[in-house]
């Protein structure tokens, strides 16, 4: 993009590199195998990818959401679902605790997570509540210096390689008696995995269950004071549905990408792809597309940086992206005949991948009434 900053610049060119090299050749693996490619994801630490957005002070690169998606971006091309779980361990832990923790939360956690040497992961929805977020049942009883927590959190991206859990919890009775903890896996007795989940896409981002049975938390890992989670929470939904969106970008991108190498090597009736009217219309709207979500989607992480986003933008580049998207790669399919039908090709891997881009940080629904509500107030 014409604003992006020279150190962006190079944030490009890193990422893409990395992901050429460390994910594309093993993304169709992980994927079939639902495995996690934990060495890549070692390696995003050494590069300083793993705290974009923390302070330098902590080892971060202290950078904004533009950088981020940049990030996302070169990454989804590659293997949405590492970075997805990138997503996860950046985004919604990492930035949260540099965001909102205090300053020896952040000394503690930070240096571990940005290095690689922890892996993090963010605990809000739950199996009765996902849209309903704020109606979340787990519950956090304090007992002198430290809390009792009970409760299941579900859908929970890096659940079975994560050393530290930014946990929201319930702390009173009332809708947004809500609370933040930094639970450490490790150390925390009542705490486990309780079910793995095997998904449709993201095969390679690791999703669990997590339990808290009388799991017992010292009062020093609450985040900020009890009830405050609620403004937290919404803060950085902005961008998380941001960041996740860069995802769907990349996953475009690939998919125009395949289509313009397939469309000129594959012949038909004696002529290339390309040269037939049909694979052109298709074509083009879909390169025309993926540059109107490219401009639409940094147009907004750069006036988030600039602190001039509402809830209502990230909504609409959450609604749209995604879903055009998932239309760009069933047109790529169709593009490729039985051959995007396969597993030969990434395009069916692709698409089940981001899928899971309109359901996860807020389902289409949510952001039409997110967008509805916000426009009609006004």
């Amino acid at each position: 993009m014409w604003f992006f900053s020279e150190e962006e610049k190079q944030i490009v060119e890193v990422a893409r590199s990395f992901a050429q090299n460390e994910l594309a050749p093993y993304a169709e693996k992980h994927d079939h195998d639902e495995s996690f490619n934990l060495e890549a994801f070692k390696k995003m630490g050494e590069l300083g990818l793993l705290g974009i957005t923390a302070e330098l002070e902590y080892g971060g690169a202290g950078m904004g959401a533009t950088a981020a998606t940049i990030v996302m971006e070169e990454f989804g091309k590659a293997c949405a679902g590492s970075t997805l779980s990138y997503l996860a361990h950046s985004m919604l832990c990492v930035n949260n605790i540099n965001s909102n923790a205090s300053n020896e939360q952040k000394a503690k956690y930070l240096p571990k997570l940005i290095s690689g040497e922890h892996i993090g992961a963010m605990a809000m929805s739950e199996p009765g509540n996902g849209s309903d977020a704020v109606g979340m049942k787990c519950k956090a009883d304090l007992k002198n210096d430290h809390y009792i927590i009970n409760g299941n959190k579900m859908w929970i991206t890096n659940a079975q390689y994560a050393d530290i859990v930014y946990l929201y919890s319930r702390t009173g009775d009332k809708r947004n008696d809500l609370t933040t903890f930094i639970v450490e896996t490790k150390n925390t007795e009542g705490y486990s995995v309780s079910k793995e989940i095997h998904k449709m896409g993201m095969r390679s981002s690791p999703t669990g269950e997590l339990c808290f049975e009388n799991a017992k938390v010292p009062l020093e890992n609450r985040v900020g004071n009890e009830g405050d989670s609620v403004y937290h929470m919404m803060k950085n939904l902005e961008i998380e549905r941001l960041t996740i969106s860069g995802i769907s970008l990349g996953i475009a991108q690939a998919c125009v990408d395949q289509c313009i190498k397939y469309a000129n090597e594959r012949e038909q009736f004696g002529k290339n792809l390309g040269s037939f009217q049909m694979i052109q219309k298709m074509i083009a709207e879909m390169a025309a597309e993926t540059e109107m979500m490219r401009n639409f989607l940094y147009n907004v992480c750069y006036q988030w940086d600039q602190g001039k986003v509402s809830n209502t933008h990230a909504a609409m580049v959450k609604l749209q992206l995604p879903k055009m998207a998932t239309k760009i790669a069933l047109d790529a399919i169709q593009l490729h005949g039985g051959y995007g039908y396969s597993r030969e090709f990434p395009l069916e891997r692709m698409m089940r991948d981001n899928k899971l881009n309109e359901i996860g940080a807020g389902t289409n629904e949510i952001m039409i009434l997110i967008i509805a509500k916000n426009l009609l107030s006004q």
